[in-house]
């Protein structure tokens, strides 16, 4: 276990090693000077000169990844000053020259272009707001897939199974910003005269007099928008492992033995045909975060997608780039859980092999 774990970890911190190097090169290739992007079009030599060396851009590209993947790890070589110390909130290891220190820190993502706000604390705002978007689409498309796919494969090749991969068919072929646009002009337009729902709107809202306020009927639209397609993925796994769980020899023996119809496929059946769902499923609800994007940006929803497509339309690269590394750690974490998963729920599986 230990072993497989350590792998997994290197792993990942492989795949984290190669898209902090993507993202930098790509976005340093572009024509965007992100000095002026802080100080403005108008400002002066000095001012630019001082910000290019503050954020090292005033030295060769080689030696500007150096200086970010310092910035990213957790272990990393800093100036033992007041300063550094309140920009990296750092812990000191132990002395390696005169002047500077290995410290322990969390990753530094550096500031906004933009607001010149510590992108860790921009993204801390809006994660959580994407985190329960994520989480209830994911939730919607579990309870409704799940039921839709067990109900078609007990009732195969009736009514019931047709309509289940027909609805399966369109969720799966409907793209997330399609369907985003649509779900909201109907039911946010069309219909909210009788549905009482918003075209767009955020989860947390700002009264003058309330102060922040929950509205969960914002959480909707987007919610069953996020969720539609993995809905679709889970009735089909679901339909397929169970009807092959149930053609069985022990279920023939159970339904023999006189068990129950409903034992038969919630405690016996149900369970052995989860392990291609449960895969779909982490996978889908990594996705779901990037997948957010699009839909956070077509209603309006504040959260990690709608805070990165802005940053994009600013140029506010650090912003962007915090962004991704987050949705990859979010990746490699959930890849992680689910294998430690598998021996949860079926023990044949070993994680050692």
């Amino acid at each position: 276990m230990i072993n497989y774990l350590t792998r997994k970890l290197f792993y990942g911190l492989a795949v984290m090693l190669g898209i902090v190097v993507v993202v930098f090169f790509l976005f340093n290739i572009l024509p965007v000077d992100p000095a002026r992007m802080t100080q403005g079009q108008r400002t002066d030599v000095q001012s630019l000169q001082a910000v290019r060396k503050e954020f090292g851009l005033d030295k060769p590209l080689p030696v500007q990844f150096a200086y970010y993947i310092n910035d990213l790890s957790p272990i990393g070589i800093h100036l033992h000053t007041i300063e550094e110390q309140q920009r990296y909130h750092y812990i000191k290891l132990f002395p390696f020259s005169n002047n500077k220190v290995v410290a322990l820190k969390w990753p530094y993502l550096r500031r906004s272009y933009q607001t010149s706000k510590d992108v860790m604390s921009l993204l801390l705002e809006v994660v959580p707001n994407t985190l329960v978007l994520a989480s209830t689409a994911m939730l919607f498309a579990i309870l409704i897939g799940v039921l839709l796919g067990v109900a078609s494969a007990v009732n195969q090749n009736t009514w019931i199974d047709r309509s289940a991969m027909a609805f399966s068919t369109l969720g799966v072929s409907a793209p997330s910003f399609f369907a985003g646009i649509i779900i909201a002009w109907l039911f946010g337009f069309v219909w909210s005269k009788y549905t009482g729902l918003n075209m767009s709107g955020s989860l947390i809202n700002y009264d003058p007099f309330k102060g922040e306020v929950i509205t969960w009927k914002n959480l909707i639209l987007p919610m069953v928008t996020l969720g539609l397609r993995p809905l679709a993925v889970i009735v089909q796994l679901t339909r397929n492992a169970m009807l092959d769980v149930l053609s069985q020899d022990y279920i023939r023996t159970a339904r023999a033995k006189g068990l129950s119809n409903h034992t038969i496929i919630y405690r016996h059946a149900l369970k052995n045909a989860l392990n291609p769902v449960i895969t779909a499923i982490a996978n889908w609800f990594a996705s779901l975060m990037a997948g957010s994007f699009f839909v956070e940006y077509v209603f309006g929803y504040n959260g990690l997608g709608k805070t990165t497509v802005n940053a994009l339309e600013m140029s506010d690269f650090p912003v962007v780039m915090g962004s991704i590394l987050f949705i990859a750690f979010i990746f490699v974490v959930v890849n992680i859980l689910v294998d430690v998963l598998y021996v949860w729920i079926d023990p044949r599986v070993k994680l050692s092999s």
